[in-house]
C-alpha cells in the first residue's frame, strides 16, 4: 500500500479541512495517509505563538496583515524568513520524511512550499510534490520551480499563476478539496418551499464575533425568515447569542450550532448565505449553488476571494452593516436576483471533481518511480 503525507497548518480552519478532504479521496483509492501539522513538529510552544500571532493580527490589527499579506506577494522570500522563520521546522520535517517513507507529498500551506524546496535542494529529496491552492488567488510563496504540481480552484486562478510565471502544465483546475457530500446533488427546491426562506449564518470554523451584529440587523428584516447560525469552536459568542436571543422572535426563528459536521446539509436547506468568504467555505458555496452576501472578511487573501465571487456574479460584499437588512429583503422581495445568482454559482461549479486529484497523483508517483529505475 502506497503512502501519502499531507502537510498542512492550523492557521485558520480551511487548510485542514482541505487536508482531510484529501485523506479521504485518497484512502478511498487504497492509499494509506498520514496528515502532518508542520506547526506541530517543533513542540507547543511555537505552534501556540504562531498560531496565536496569527489569530491576532487578523482580528485586532487586519490592516497590518493585509500590509505583510501585499508586501510578500510582489516580492520574493527574503532570506530573514527564509533562513530563521521556517528553518526551525526543516529537519523535523525531514525527519518526519525519512520515517513515513511517502511516495507522495502533498502541501494545503503556501509556507510548506518553501520547507519541502529546500529539502528537495539541500537533501536530494526526491517525491514528488503537489501544493493545493485553498484561495481563489495563489500567495507568491505557492510558486516555486520545485513544485510538480498546482491543485487550484478554477481556471480564475490558474490563470493568475500563468501570468506570474508558473508553467501552464503544472495546474490543474479541478477545485479546491471539500467534502464529497458538497459533491451529491438531491434536489432539495420542495424542502426549501416548505420552509421560510432560509439563511445560514457563518464566520469560519472559529466563529467571527461580528455574527451576532450581524444576526442583530437579521431580526429587523421585514420578511418572515429562519436563520441558521453556525459559532465554530466560539463558545462565547454561542452563550452570548443563547442568553440574548429566543429560539423565536416575531416571524423569526434561530436555530443555533456550535461546531458542527452537517455544514453540508445546512447549506442545502438553505436559500441564502451570509459569511466571511474563505476558501473552502467559498467553494462549498458554489458547488452547492448558494449565494452569498459577505459583511466581513480578513484582508488579503478573502479579499480576493470575495473580489473573484463579486465579479462572477454569485455574491455581493455588504460594506455597510446598516444595508444588510435592506440586501436581505430585496433579494427576498425579487426572487430572480437571487435565481440569477445562483445560476451564476452553478456555472462556477462544473469544474470541481476530486477523482483527477488521483489520477494527477498517480502520474506524478509513476514519473518519479522511473526516473529512480533509470
Amino acid at each position: 500500500m502506497r503512502k501519502v503525507m499531507i502537510l498542512t497548518a492550523s492557521t485558520g480552519g480551511g487548510h485542514n479541512q482541505a487536508a482531510n478532504s484529501l485523506e479521504a479521496i485518497y484512502k478511498a483509492h487504497g492509499n494509506e495517509v498520514v496528515i502532518v501539522d508542520f506547526l506541530k513538529v517543533t513542540g507547543k510552544a511555537v505552534e501556540k505563538l504562531v498560531i496565536g500571532g496569527y489569530s491576532i493580527i487578523c482580528s485586532n490589527m487586519p490592516y497590518i496583515y493585509k500590509g505583510l499579506y501585499k508586501y510578500y506577494n510582489n516580492k520574493e522570500l527574503d532570506s530573514g524568513i527564509s533562513n530563521y522563520g521556517l528553518k526551525i521546522f526543516e529537519k523535523k520535517i525531514y525527519k518526519k520524511i525519512i520515517k513515513e517513507s511517502p511516495v507522495l507529498i502533498v502541501g494545503t500551506h503556501a509556507f510548506i512550499v518553501e520547507i519541502i524546496c529546500k529539502l528537495k535542494k539541500k537533501e536530494n529529496l526526491s517525491i514528488p510534490f503537489i501544493s493545493v491552492i485553498t484561495d481563489f488567488k495563489a500567495h507568491r510563496f505557492h510558486m516555486n520551480s520545485c513544485v510538480d504540481a498546482y491543485l487550484t480552484a478554477n481556471e480564475y486562478t490558474k490563470l493568475d499563476m500563468i501570468k506570474r510565471g508558473v508553467r501552464e502544465e503544472k495546474i490543474y483546475a479541478h477545485g479546491i478539496p471539500i467534502k464529497k457530500e458538497f459533491l451529491k446533488k438531491n434536489n432539495n427546491q420542495e424542502q426549501k418551499a416548505n420552509k421560510a426562506f432560509t439563511i445560514l449564518l457563518m464566520g469560519g470554523s472559529n466563529g467571527s464575533k461580528r455574527i451576532e451584529t450581524v444576526l442583530k440587523e437579521l431580526i429587523n428584516c421585514k420578511n418572515a425568515i429562519r436563520v441558521i447560525v453556525v459559532c465554530g469552536i466560539n463558545k462565547v459568542l454561542m452563550n452570548s447569542i443563547k442568553s440574548k436571543y429566543p429560539a423565536r422572535i416575531g416571524n423569526k426563528e434561530i436555530i443555533l450550532y456550535g461546531f458542527t459536521n452537517e455544514i453540508p446539509k445546512l447549506m442545502k436547506e438553505s436559500n441564502l448565505i451570509i459569511s466571511k468568504p474563505g476558501g473552502l467555505t467559498v467553494s462549498e458555496a458554489i458547488v452547492s449553488n448558494i449565494p452569498m452576501l459577505i459583511p466581513y472578511m480578513i484582508p488579503g487573501q478573502e479579499e480576493e476571494n470575495a473580489a473573484f465571487l463579486v465579479e462572477s456574479g454569485g455574491a455581493k460584499i455588504i460594506n455597510n452593516m446598516n444595508s444588510l437588512k435592506k440586501e436581505v429583503d430585496y433579494l427576498i422581495d425579487r426572487p430572480y436576483v437571487l435565481n440569477t445568482m445562483k445560476l451564476n454559482m452553478q456555472k462556477l461549479s462544473t469544474n470541481y471533481t476530486l477523482d483527477n486529484i488521483v489520477k494527477i497523483s498517480d502520474r506524478l508517483i509513476n514519473k518519479y518511480l522511473n526516473r529512480q529505475i533509470i
